[in-house]
């Protein structure tokens, strides 16, 4: 099987929704509300400063996407990416998708001199995507991750 790799278009957005959901569920037990997560889409596409995604496509089919989030480093005068919302259809993980569409995404930061580089965070009893990042080349021994978010 062969995978394509591309910026994603607004006639991507409704499968993005659907992989959101199923994320959200499987990683951390979490149901969305589904037009609250459609207008999140949405808003990535209206206003690209906010985010872009990108896609994994097999004979014309979406099968992964992740959303990629710009932050500035003063630190490194540069962009660094952080990779928001993974997700691969379950049947197709451990086939290289994932390592491909970072690969492809990996590029870009390559070709172009602002950018800096590429963070993610990861939930902590997500060991099967931590050996995935880790076999990527990406390390997990610089920062912790802390937050607080609002409880609706």
């Amino acid at each position: 099987m062969s995978f394509q790799y591309r910026l994603a278009k607004l006639n991507d957005a409704a499968v993005i929704v659907d992989f959101q959901l199923a994320m959200a569920l499987e990683t951390e037990g979490y149901k969305l509300d589904r037009p609250i997560c459609e207008k999140g889409v949405q808003g990535v596409f209206e206003k690209p400063a906010r985010g872009t995604y990108y896609v994994a496509e097999s004979a014309g089919h979406v099968v992964a996407s992740t959303l990629i989030i710009p932050e500035w480093s003063d630190w490194r005068n540069g962009e660094v990416w952080w990779i928001h919302s993974v997700y691969v259809r379950p049947e197709l993980r451990g086939q290289g998708v994932f390592a491909g569409l970072y690969r492809y995404i990996q590029g870009e930061v390559q070709k172009n001199p602002a950018l800096r580089g590429l963070r993610l965070y990861v939930e902590k009893k997500n060991v099967a995507a931590q050996k995935v990042y880790r076999a990527l080349g990406m390390s997990d021994e610089h920062y912790n991750l802390f937050e607080w978010m609002k409880t609706f």
